[in-house]
């Protein structure tokens, strides 16, 4: 997505505001199919109009995105989940059948499900999200062997109520200063409301050892419940879950370590799987409180009893 303030239409009408509804729309269920005409009726336009909005801003066509997003959740499933097929993962992300999937998998990936090599794709991946560390910290990203915690990490599951945040988008996080400037926006606009004390969240929608870095889409989000979303400020509802809570304070480095040791060693021994919602932060204050070197806050990831669990 380009940056909103380079898409202020002059009569002061917010594209960036109205498609990012229409993501919203989407990504709240994915797995069924989504018609031109019903998104764009919520995106507030007609589907003509909302056709080209979409793909000035995002990039691609409203198909084009939402097939791109099923294939992605379909390799983080298949990451994630031992044992799972491809058939039934395909389902599950919403392609009608296996030879639907096949066809969108090899087209976008140039190989058929079964001769993808998931580990390599998302050792590439990875590459690329140290190469985006600053200073030349991707080092500390490297992967520790299954079944080692040096950090010391510790689980804790809790059962959250369902919630309401106001939110600002960052599509392409990783760039330098974009998700901070973005929470500096938004702590702006909760101190004039007086919602600055409420609890400050953080959602990646997107696995970067799986997306492209500048497809990944990270919403800065404070809880909310009471306010009429405008502009690039908008407004989620998330159910209540049940999440894997690991509580950091360190730099970012540590944050990456605690994701990769809940998945790759907790998880599996845990009797839970990763439910269907993002993994997102839950900051100790206000969000960069001590600046880019130094975070506190408490990383969640979304679970759900496993079978027989």
């Amino acid at each position: 997505m380009r940056n909103p303030d380079e898409i202020r239409d002059p009569r002061g009408f917010d594209y960036v505001a109205c498609v990012n509804r229409a993501i919203d729309h989407i990504v709240r269920d994915l797995e069924r199919p989504h018609r031109l005409d019903e998104v764009a009726d919520v995106a507030g336009f007609s589907p003509f109009h909302f056709h080209r909005v979409f793909r000035s801003l995002m990039g691609e066509t409203l198909n084009q995105f939402v097939r791109r997003l099923r294939l992605e959740r379909a390799l983080w499933l298949r990451s994630h989940e031992v044992g799972a097929s491809w058939t039934n993962i395909a389902l599950r992300c919403g392609f009608a059948g296996s030879s639907d999937f096949s066809r969108a998998f090899k087209q976008r990936f140039g190989v058929p499900p079964s001769e993808f090599d998931i580990d390599r794709h998302r050792a590439e991946r990875r590459g690329d999200l140290q190469a985006a560390m600053p200073d030349g910290s991707g080092h500390l990203l490297v992967r520790l062997p299954p079944g080692e915690n040096p950090d010391g990490f510790e689980v804790r599951i809790r059962q959250l109520p369902a919630r309401t945040v106001a939110y600002v988008r960052v599509v392409d996080p990783f760039r330098p200063g974009a998700v901070e400037a973005a929470a500096g926006r938004l702590v702006e606009w909760a101190e004039e409301r007086g919602r600055a004390g409420n609890q400050w969240l953080g959602y990646m929608w997107d696995d970067p050892n799986v997306v492209a870095l500048s497809d990944c889409r990270y919403d800065v989000a404070v809880e909310c419940d009471e306010f009429e979303p405008r502009g690039e400020v908008g407004r989620f509802e998330f159910p209540a879950m049940c999440v894997a809570e690991v509580e950091i304070r360190g730099a970012i480095d540590l944050e990456q370590r605690a994701i990769d040791w809940m998945f790759g060693t907790w998880l599996p021994q845990s009797g839970y799987t990763p439910a269907d919602q993002p993994c997102f932060e839950a900051w100790i204050g206000r969000p960069f409180a001590h600046g880019n070197e130094h975070f506190e806050l408490c990383m969640h990831l979304p679970v759900s009893l496993g079978p027989g669990g």
